[in-house]
């Protein structure tokens, strides 16, 4: 069992921070795990940036009043981050922060706006990807890191990671994007206008203020996360997991109840086992996450774009980077799929950057990255042995 027991930290930043849109956020809080030591020249720092429905607890476990690890408190990136693991914390000083505008702690919608005494549910300001870099660099500064081995991340950590290497390319030795892109499709952007629609038409949105309507939206965020649990997933997956088998109840005659959608449909039928898995996924995340981070995390999503400033040049937006890659995806991946990284990795060598890629045939989707798939860890294990090693001359 893994004896990694971590804690939170809270940093609280009075120095306002300018957004990309324009507004000021003032004085605000980020929550922060780290794991493994800081050496003594301090350059065996590496930053994990996390994605959409993720946190600061990147790796180890909670432990109770007692010190006992709590079950299942695993870090969601807990195959990838520890002693001995493919990031190991007995070379590497790992960081995990939670960005602005989440419900896992830092300064977000659920959160006091000092300028009304209230929550600031649907005033909270929009943030970008870059934005949550700058805050990401003030971080660094409090901890006394001016340069980072690496940063890494996966999906919308992934464009945190590219956004690193332009923003701040003398602070970045090494990138690891994973199942990530360099901005998303029509068809992303449309996934995510559906499950935003979702929750925003929800009875109880009251338009973003709900908290003070003492309700949630919790209708809305049910359907917001199985449209996205669907797009995490890929048809072989869902297929070889779930096929068309339904509930036990319902496999000796499925339409004699008069449950089937073509004679009577109610909330609460469910006949085919992936329906009651997509519910439970649902019924889960809308108990623990918040409706107005989801607003604003996938509109950052939505948003990023580097090469849009250089007429839509990608090669042209990432001559800024002087990092060395390690870039990962995988070939069931449709949301983010090879093709994407492959951009990058294009536009990387088109300016001559050091570059390493590997795409790994995983059933699994989007999801992938998450998991274990021997191929991919050992993709990244070497990368930190090697290449990242040698960057730092093998100090610990």
């Amino acid at each position: 069992m893994d004896r990694l027991i971590v804690t939170p930290q809270t940093f609280r930043f009075d120095t306002p921070l300018p957004l990309q849109s324009g507004a000021v956020l003032p004085a605000y809080e980020l929550v922060v795990e780290t794991y493994g030591t800081l050496n003594a020249d301090r350059s065996n720092a590496v930053l994990v940036c996390h994605a959409l429905n993720a946190s600061h607890h990147v790796a180890g476990l909670h432990a109770d009043a007692d010190g006992q690890p709590l079950p299942r408190s695993e870090g969601w990136w807990h195959n990838m981050i520890g002693p001995g693991k493919p990031v190991d914390t007995d070379r590497w000083f790992v960081i995990g922060v939670n960005n602005l505008g989440s419900c896992f702690g830092s300064t977000g919608p659920t959160h006091t706006n000092p300028a009304t005494g209230q929550a600031w549910g649907a005033d909270f300001p929009v943030v970008t990807v870059e934005d949550w870099v700058n805050a990401q660099a003030r971080l660094l500064d409090a901890m006394g890191i001016q340069t980072l081995a690496a940063v890494m991340g996966g999906s919308l950590g992934g464009m945190q990671t590219l956004s690193w290497t332009l923003q701040y390319p003398d602070r970045v030795r090494h990138a690891v994007v994973v199942a990530s892109a360099p901005n998303l499709t029509a068809e992303n952007i449309a996934f995510n206008e559906v499950a935003r629609r979702a929750i925003v038409t929800d009875p109880d949105f009251h338009g973003g203020h709900y908290l003070a309507h003492d309700t949630l939206p919790r209708r809305g965020l049910r359907i917001a996360r199985m449209i996205g649990h669907i797009t995490y997933l890929s048809d072989d997956v869902m297929n070889a997991k779930f096929g068309r088998t339904l509930k036990p109840a319902d496999l000796e005659n499925p339409l004699a109840s008069g449950a089937a959608w073509g004679y009577r449909y109610s909330t609460t039928d469910v006949e085919f086992q992936i329906e009651s898995y997509l519910r439970y996924q649902g019924d889960k995340f809308s108990e623990y996450f918040d409706a107005n981070t989801y607003l604003l995390i996938t509109r950052a999503l939505d948003y990023f774009d580097p090469a849009r400033a250089h007429d839509g040049n990608l090669s042209r937006a990432l001559a800024r980077a002087t990092a060395k890659f390690l870039l990962v995806s995988f070939t069931t991946d449709w949301r983010f799929s090879p093709a994407r990284s492959r951009e990058m990795v294009k536009a990387l060598l088109d300016n001559r950057r050091d570059v390493s890629y590997a795409e790994i045939d995983a059933p699994h989707g989007h999801d992938a990255f998450l998991l274990d798939d021997p191929r991919y860890h050992a993709a990244v294990r070497t990368y930190f042995e090697q290449t990242v090693a040698q960057a730092t001359g093998g100090r610990a």
